[in-house]
């Protein structure tokens, strides 16, 4: 059996200053940590990309309770193609409603959920309800053709708990007082384009050795095999890179290391606003 809780979705941005407005002013998300990396990241945290990008870790609260965003940006790339593989974040706040409808930023409003996108399209289902629990990101919908094969890998392979399932769509969760992962299905082909993202689960560090083995004994990918990636004057974390049969990139990383590396630097939000600054491709 795994144990585990998801930790972040990873979205690539193009224009820092538009998304730094969009997820602190108009969602009210907080900048948990910011942090510069000059070279690529050896699991490719970032993409395929070699060059100099950053990651900002911004949320409603610290990732030890809270499921959060991480915003990775590559110098000089200033927008992705996006496919149809991710569907969107839900977001559930009567507080957070009401900051979207005083904004000025554009939605559509539906049943009581407002559904807004970001500025490089990535779409945000805002359901203007008291949120129950916690943390107010209550599910990561994405995209695939294939709701059977889709529950077989999560539920059969890496043990992911089935929380719901209908003909159209299929919810799971580690543990259900966290972030679920949803798949909705959809009749086409699941086309990833450059923008894809990748989700994140925190487990113990002995299960990491269990995960391989699991997926090497099924014959299914594995991206990145077990790798300790290290961040300046931080906790070193170990991480195995994973692929479901939709091509979503699935990071799991050890609990022990994470939870160092994670903690909130309460100079997150200045050292984003001053590398927005120096930024020489920051259009905003």
């Amino acid at each position: 059996m795994i144990s585990g809780r998801a930790l972040h979705f990873v979205f690539k941005i193009g224009d820092r200053g538009a998304n730094a407005n969009f997820f602190r002013q108009v969602l009210g998300m907080k900048v948990l940590r910011h942090e510069e990396f000059k070279e690529g990241c050896e699991a490719q945290c970032n993409g395929p990309y070699e060059n100099r990008w950053s990651k900002t870790m911004i949320g409603y609260g610290p990732e030890s309770s809270h499921f959060v965003m991480e915003l990775t940006y590559n110098y000089g790339v200033k927008s992705y193609d996006l496919g149809n593989d991710f569907h969107g974040i839900t977001i559930q706040s009567k507080e957070i409603a009401d900051r979207i409808k005083k904004s000025d930023y554009k939605f559509d409003v539906d049943n009581n959920v407002y559904t807004l996108k970001s500025p490089d399209g990535y779409q945000f289902f805002i359901v203007d309800d008291d949120a129950e629990g916690l943390d107010p990101i209550k599910k990561v919908t994405m995209n695939t053709n294939d709701l059977d094969k889709t529950q077989h890998y999560w539920q059969e392979i890496l043990k992911m708990k089935v929380v719901s399932k209908t003909d159209l769509e299929l919810a799971l969760a580690y543990d259900v007082t966290h972030t679920q992962l949803t798949f909705k299905k959809i009749d086409e082909s699941i086309d990833r384009k450059t923008a894809f993202g990748r989700i994140a689960f925190a487990v113990p560090h002995d299960t990491q050795p269990e995960i391989n083995q699991l997926i090497l004994n099924n014959k299914q990918p594995i991206l990145t095999p077990l790798i300790s990636l290290a961040t300046p004057g931080k906790a070193n974390v170990r991480v195995i890179i994973l692929a479901d049969p939709n091509g979503l990139e699935i990071c799991f990383v050890d609990e022990e290391g994470f939870s160092q590396l994670s903690e909130v630097d309460p100079e997150g939000e200045a050292e984003l606003d001053k590398y927005i600054r120096l930024d020489p491709y920051q259009k905003s």
